[in-house]
């Protein structure tokens, strides 16, 4: 069946979906007027890059979907760096060379691109990234997703990596590998490595698929045989073991593009949602034995409020509503909308976007990346949503929102609605764009968190946050000691007052991207947090009081908490 077709029935069956009561009593109203300012920063910091998806004419189904891009820290000096992702001309059609993109942040609002002298100035189909320190070393690693065999680069701490993708197992398994994520599923200090593969394709066996009958089309993924995921557990040798088959993972029937890490039955133990194209959505759960089970369906996750699978492209998890549950955002197909799940409690989830207004307005446009941020800082978080088709000639069809799709920024108003104040955001963040990745990280340490966004076979963008109404936060950094050092499933809340805040230390999320692992609240105009709470992923409990706002703070495992004289 045509995605068209497909569409066509889930538009009539939205428009008369009923959504039940909500949103909850009791939360503030939100502002009228923006308390921010989006600036586009990308030229004047030194970002000159270009993406290449490949495409000469041959309709490949992977040129529509690259690529990803990343904020990390990798030469550990409190400095968020940016790493970009790209594609390469298909063989027997060069034209250029294009390699991976690592640019250094020069502490003063700009770039310097390293990529050959870090060894990462390689040419490779890439499609995501995931960031990670594997061997607990303390500088971040880098796994590429790609077309074909995907690439672990280790760390060295000298400003170098090296190609380990041969001695770490993870080689001889050629794939359309597509989102990944860093966990420690089996809580032993060590990460594990979740892959997302998308379908069955090879450009030798590429299908034919037409609109007229003549012209080659770009086809939809029911052309092809989906693909399992994959789960690698670390052996704490710089060696890692397949373990998909006997973990509960195995599933050849899914076309997966995103994943999220969120402990969704908040347990302690991580669980995984993963964004399924045209098939129905998993939400893995921890079984807290080395296994996991598809949940999705109990849980009101797999398919839409009309029972149908959308095409899922990326998702992110975070407490939107401050309930101290996480939800849920999905980007999928024009005609389908955006699904926001909030948690009900109890393992359970309820999709609100039409009546918190996140619905309606994504209905026309076909998302992919996407994430939970507090943009103004008034202690809600709000949803970032990169938009742009897969195939230029949708241009063509009367009434389609074009090729080119402005991304859209719903802030959250505090009552259980958000508006799309994107066109307001300034800094050409509301132009058209081929939009795909998207990573969020404060890379000028001002305390707010500036945006990242790739295009297909376009340049990036870097969006400086400018914060115009007062409003602080307070950041911290997390170090494992006996958790894995990243820290990545620590859960970190705030409470001040009568309110509370949450935030998961997450690899993963979006689509095919990284966000920087410090995180962030918003706090409004307030000056001191009453009480701040750690629970690492060893399953240890911290806790801190009466920390100052305006700064950023690391925290230890064990050892205590430091302010920074800083952001």
């Amino acid at each position: 069946m045509k995605r068209r077709d497909f569409l066509q029935g889930l538009a009539a069956a939205g428009a008369a979906a009923a959504w039940p009561s909500w949103p909850p009593a009791g939360h503030a109203q939100g502002q009228s007027t923006l308390g921010f300012r989006l600036t586009n920063v990308t030229a004047a910091a030194g970002l000159q890059f270009q993406h290449n998806n490949g495409a000469y004419g041959g309709k490949l189904l992977p040129e529509t979907l690259g690529s990803g891009c990343a904020f990390l820290d990798y030469d550990a000096d409190g400095w968020p760096d940016i790493l970009l992702v790209n594609g390469m001309d298909w063989p027997g059609r060069k034209r250029r060379r294009s390699t991976l993109r690592l640019y250094h942040n020069n502490r003063n609002g700009t770039f310097t691109d390293v990529s050959h002298s870090a060894g990462l100035d390689v040419e490779l189909d890439g499609m995501g990234v995931a960031i990670g320190d594997f061997n607990n070393d303390g500088y971040p690693d880098i796994l590429i997703t790609c077309v074909g065999q995907n690439r672990l680069f280790r760390n060295t701490g000298k400003g170098t990596f090296v190609d380990v993708t041969r001695s770490s197992g993870l080689a001889g398994r050629a794939a359309f590998s597509t989102s990944a994520l860093w966990f420690d599923f089996d809580r032993d200090g060590l990460l594990d490595l979740f892959v997302c593969n998308y379908v069955k394709w090879s450009a030798e066996h590429d299908v034919f698929c037409s609109l007229d009958g003549k012209q080659k089309s770009y086809c939809t993924p029911e052309a092809y045989r989906g693909d399992t995921c994959w789960l690698f557990r670390n052996r704490g040798n710089g060696t890692f073991e397949d373990v998909t088959a006997t973990s509960g993972i195995f599933d050849s029937s899914s076309k997966s593009l995103g994943v999220a890490m969120l402990d969704y039955d908040q347990d302690g133990w991580p669980d995984l949602f993963v964004a399924n194209d045209t098939q129905p959505n998993k939400l893995y759960r921890n079984l807290r034995n080395g296994t996991f089970k598809d949940v999705a369906v109990a849980a009101g996750l797999a398919l839409s409020t009309e029972g149908k699978a959308r095409a899922g492209m990326g998702v992110d998890a975070a407490d939107f509503d401050n309930a101290g549950r996480p939800g849920l955002a999905v980007t999928n197909f024009d005609n389908e909308m955006i699904g926001l799940y909030r948690g009900l409690g109890g393992g359970l989830y309820e999709d609100v976007a039409g009546r918190a207004g996140v619905g309606l307005p994504s209905r026309n446009t076909l998302g992919f990346g996407c994430a939970f941020v507090d943009v103004d800082l008034n202690g809600f978080l709000d949803l970032v949503v990169a938009n742009g088709h897969i195939d230029e000639t949708v241009r063509n069809i009367r009434g389609n929102i074009g090729y080119a799709q402005p991304p859209q920024l719903f802030l959250n108003q505090g009552n259980g609605t958000f508006r799309d104040v994107a066109a307001a955001a300034g800094g050409d963040f509301a132009g058209p764009k081929v939009g795909r990745g998207l990573a969020c990280g404060d890379f000028d340490r001002d305390g707010d968190v500036d945006l990242l966004m790739t295009t297909n076979n376009g340049p990036v963008f870097l969006f400086r946050n400018d914060q115009l109404a007062g409003n602080r936060s307070i950041r911290f950094r997390l170090v494992g000691t006996t958790s894995n050092r990243d820290a990545i499933g620590a859960l970190v809340r705030v409470f001040y007052e009568d309110s509370s805040q949450s935030r998961l230390v997450k690899s993963g999320s979006s689509y095919l991207s990284q966000s920087e692992l410090p995180v962030t609240f918003g706090v409004g105009p307030r000056d001191l947090v009453a009480r701040v709470v750690v629970e690492w992923p060893s399953g240890r409990t911290e806790e801190y009081k009466n920390l100052a706002s305006g700064k950023a703070y690391d925290c230890v495992e064990g050892k205590g908490i430091t302010p920074r004289s800083a952001f």
